[in-house]
């Protein structure tokens, strides 16, 4: 592990806690979840990839809510982490988790089809 994801999961621990515990803007809802921080090579910028349950609005709401946060969060990072220079923050959607159960949900629907009555599969 190469320095920089050092770094990224050190901020993705410290975004998620101040996500959690901090940030208090109506437009955040209660399940956003940090699932990856992608830091460049120099340490200056990053990027938050973050993931809202819920519909279009709530997710867009809480990337106005964290990008309008960005100063904040950068200055409380800068606090929590020595590093000489603290990254600007840019937050982008990740729909990995929603893709990850509608998937999930296929292969169940899939999966009960080809089941017997019995409980058996057709083999």
């Amino acid at each position: 592990m190469d320095r920089t994801d050092r770094i990224s999961e050190e901020i993705k621990k410290e975004l998620s806690d101040m996500i959690r515990n901090q940030i208090k803007d109506p437009r955040l809802p209660e399940f956003v979840s940090v699932t990856a921080v992608r830091v460049s090579k120099d340490l200056r910028y990053a990027k938050v990839y973050i993931s809202v349950l819920g519909d279009e609005e709530k997710k867009k709401g809480a990337i106005a809510a964290l990008s309008s946060a960005a100063g904040f969060i950068r200055h409380e990072i800068g606090q929590r982490i020595n590093i000489r220079y603290t990254p600007e923050f840019s937050f982008h959607l990740d729909n990995s988790i929603e893709r990850g159960m509608y998937v999930s949900r296929l292969i169940d629907e899939t999966m009960g089809k080809n089941r017997k009555p019995d409980g058996g599969n057709d083999d």
